[in-house]
């Protein structure tokens, strides 16, 4: 058979775990929103909530109005 089996013990993935190198992401890895970066939805909903809590705050006498999802 061809091919390289590599076999590493528990001890040693358990360590790598904790390396620095596996805190960050890849220099070339893709962005895919959703995925590897927030979804481009999701910035824009809380681009909204920010608004949102922002106008609240300036008018304290106004009652918060529903908003439809």
């Amino acid at each position: 058979l061809a091919g390289t089996r590599i076999i590493c013990d528990r001890k040693f993935l358990l360590e790598c775990k904790n390396s620095p190198a596996a805190r960050t992401p890849p220099c070339c890895l893709p962005q895919t929103p959703g995925v590897t970066s927030l979804a481009q939805s999701s910035l824009v909903k809380l681009e909204e909530l920010k608004e949102r809590n922002e106008s609240e705050e300036a008018m304290p006498g106004e009652q918060p109005r529903a908003v439809a999802p």
